[in-house]
């Protein structure tokens, strides 16, 4: 009789999503408004115009920027979009938020370049450990794009998932 060991999990069909491959890269900064505040309150056109005709670029050059106000000051509209407009010939992406919002745009971005033809009518197990810290944003994301195109959705990893979605 031959014994060869059957892989299972390799026959099952199942193909997994590793959001990893979608987490965002680069270096990010903080563009932070009050900065540039008259005594920490108040925006004056003409002062905020030179100071970014002052401003040194290359430290916003190819990174990920930011853009906030971390002082309690009414900013106006056309200030963000100054900022913007100085900012985008260096800077590789310009969000409005803090940090943290700048990382999860980054990575819903990443998330919907997934080639969704790779997983119709597939068995998708979505990864669910590794080294990365994987937001909810992001599972939510990955599994709204798949739900239309996948035969099935897992979560987890190919020998212990839970079902989330199946096709009827």
């Amino acid at each position: 009789m031959d014994d060869m060991m059957v892989n299972k999990v390799s026959e099952s069909g199942l193909v997994t999503l590793d959001l990893e491959e979608y987490y965002p890269k680069g270096e990010t900064i903080l563009f932070d408004m009050k900065d540039h505040l008259f005594m920490g309150l108040i925006l004056k056109e003409k002062e905020f115009r030179e100071a970014l005709k002052q401003l040194d670029l290359s430290i916003y050059k190819e990174k990920n920027v930011a853009v906030s106000c971390t002082a309690d000051a009414v900013i106006p509209m056309w200030a963000y979009m100054l900022i913007a407009s100085s900012l985008q010939p260096v800077a590789k992406e310009i969000v409005f938020g803090n940090e943290d919002f700048l990382h999860k745009t980054l990575f819903l971005k990443n998330i919907s370049t997934i080639k969704l033809s790779d997983y119709l009518d597939k068995r998708v197990v979505i990864k669910g450990c590794g080294e990365l810290p994987i937001t909810e944003t992001a599972y939510v994301e990955a599994t709204k794009l798949l739900r239309p195109v996948a035969k099935s959705i897992m979560y987890g990893e190919p020998c212990s998932t839970v079902p989330i979605y199946k096709k009827k």
